[in-house]
């Protein structure tokens, strides 16, 4: 049998499934917890070693539930988040927490990377823009604030990558999270020991580079006795979380979009063409020659899950009468509201805000409140402002020369068939549904078995995932969602001027 795991090393939990490659057929899955933690403001952290216990616990698990021998396992690839940052010394030791890709920290490196080199420059040649995505950042503000740290740094690599070592023995880097990073020089594809240098790192600390479904080493004795693997089986060097979701999604031709409603909203587009731009992300697409753009908001369900906690706990105490969740019980009453939430306006830059604005200190903002309002205004105004912030995304693509041709959404969000029509509306775009997508373990699992020769078709991971429902733009709602958008844009310029 042709069988493969795929694990991702999420924000907010591990996950695990067992792949048939040959009836594309998910036979068994499994997750644990994972802590993140915030020890001061606009810190993200989380430990790896943590992740590396669910996946000892996740594996034996996969193997009891589905009755699959261990030596049946063909092959393993492993997702994460990008880019997070974990820091070894020489003997394999782990310095410190890892640094996660929501970390905000870093604000002031920020600044002193932008004051020694041009971002045009920067950009151009490194693919992504100077802001606190940029490892260089972190690595900076851990010289300066834990200098013991960084003084026993001998690796650098991200979340995946140390499930890979733990696995293996053997330390690479992922070619995205080098992208991502900031490492790698676009004209060469390989990475630039000047672009290391700037993290005030020694080029050796960043160790070589390797494709998504290339054999990286083998599970080890000692892996082999922890995990519950077999000895020797191969591993592959994986891929972020975010690129192998849209790509397990479906996302796999020039033009085609995916709109991820997960904790973050985040948005990805397959592309011919690299097209550097500081407003947005770059990473290579898992199919070779094509590439990823992608953009990131700070939060997503996340603001969704505070507006809950925060106002709506009788709301949520009648949806549980019910035995329904609050969202939904939320959007039946937001539904009785029309388009434009008459006259609200939610801006959820909440966290700040990463692409394509780029502005940690903007806020969330609510405007048009009147006493006619209620809950119900509020919930759909919500909602509406992510469709406006993914319509910013969009134009940006659009400016950058990318067409968008077919709009698929997935995560937890795209169950709220309200969500799904504003976001339609908005875009004035269907946008189709997916069904039986596990998230970004699934195209994990899928490059596996490319890298294990059990298969050479990149377009097979999208036997694994089944199509819903197409939900279809109203154009009845395009000229009030064109006069929305206007303003929305309008009057986070006018907050950002005011602030300056």
């Amino acid at each position: 049998m042709d069988y493969v795991i795929g694990l991702d090393i999420g924000t907010t939990s591990t996950i695990g499934i067992i792949l048939n490659i040959g009836t594309s057929e998910i036979v068994a899955s499994a997750t644990r917890p994972v802590t993140l933690s915030s020890p001061q403001q606009g810190w993200a952290e989380e430990d790896p070693h943590q992740w590396w216990a669910n996946v000892c616990e996740i594996v034996p698990e996969l193997l009891s539930t589905s009755g699959i021998d261990r030596n049946d396992i063909k092959g393993v690839g492993a997702t994460g988040m990008l880019p997070a940052t974990v820091l070894l010394d020489s003997d394999g030791n782990l310095l410190r927490p890892s640094i996660q890709q929501s970390d905000g920290r870093t604000g002031l490196e920020v600044k002193d990377i932008a004051a020694e080199v041009s971002e045009v420059e920067f950009v151009a040649r490194a693919g992504n823009g100077i802001n606190q995505q940029l490892v260089a950042s972190r690595i900076r503000w851990v010289e300066k604030n834990e200098p013991n740290v960084f003084a026993q740094i001998s690796t650098v690599f991200g979340s995946y990558d140390y499930i890979n070592w733990r696995l293996t023995g053997e330390r690479t880097v992922e070619n995205n999270w080098a992208l991502e990073a900031g490492f790698i020089d676009l004209t060469t594809n390989e990475l630039a020991a000047d672009l290391i240098e700037l993290a005030h790192l020694k080029p050796h600390m960043i160790p070589k580079k390797t494709l998504s479904n290339e054999i990286i080493g083998h599970v080890s004795a000692k892996a082999a006795a922890e995990s519950g693997l077999a000895e020797g089986t191969p591993v592959v060097g994986g891929a972020a979380d975010h690129i192998a979701s849209a790509y397990a999604a479906g996302v796999v031709a020039p033009g085609d979009v995916l709109l991820k409603f997960g904790g973050a909203a985040d948005i990805m587009i397959a592309t011919k063409t690299a097209q550097p731009d500081p407003r947005m992300f770059l990473d290579y697409h898992l199919i070779p020659g094509l590439f990823m753009p992608n953009g990131c908001m700070s939060t997503g369900g996340s603001a969704l899950n505070w507006f809950i906690a925060q106002f709506a706990k009788f709301e949520a105490s009648q949806a549980k009468q019910l035995g329904i969740s609050p969202h939904q019980y939320l959007d039946q009453m937001a539904a009785e509201t029309s388009p434009g939430a008459d006259g609200v306006m939610f801006i959820p830059y909440l966290l700040g805000e990463k692409t394509p604005i780029h502005d940690p200190d903007a806020r969330g903002t609510i405007l048009g409140l009147s006493l006619n309002h209620d809950i119900r205004h509020l919930w759909r105004a919500l909602l509406e402002g992510y469709a406006y912030a993914f319509r910013h995304h969009i134009e940006v693509f659009n400016e950058m020369g990318f067409s968008t041709t077919r709009f698929l959404a997935s995560d937890g969000g795209s169950k709220s068939e309200l969500w799904m029509q504003i976001c339609a509306d908005v875009l004035q775009e269907p946008v189709q549904l997916l069904t039986g997508h596990p998230g970004s373990c699934l195209g994990a699992a899928w490059l596996a078995g490319m890298g294990t020769g059990l298969t050479d078709n990149w377009n097979g991971v999208a036997n694994c995932v089944s199509y819903g429902t197409k939900v279809a733009p109203d154009a009845d709602q395009k000229a009030r969602y064109d006069a929305g958008y206007a303003q929305f844009r309008k009057s986070y310029l006018a907050l950002k001027d005011q602030r300056a």
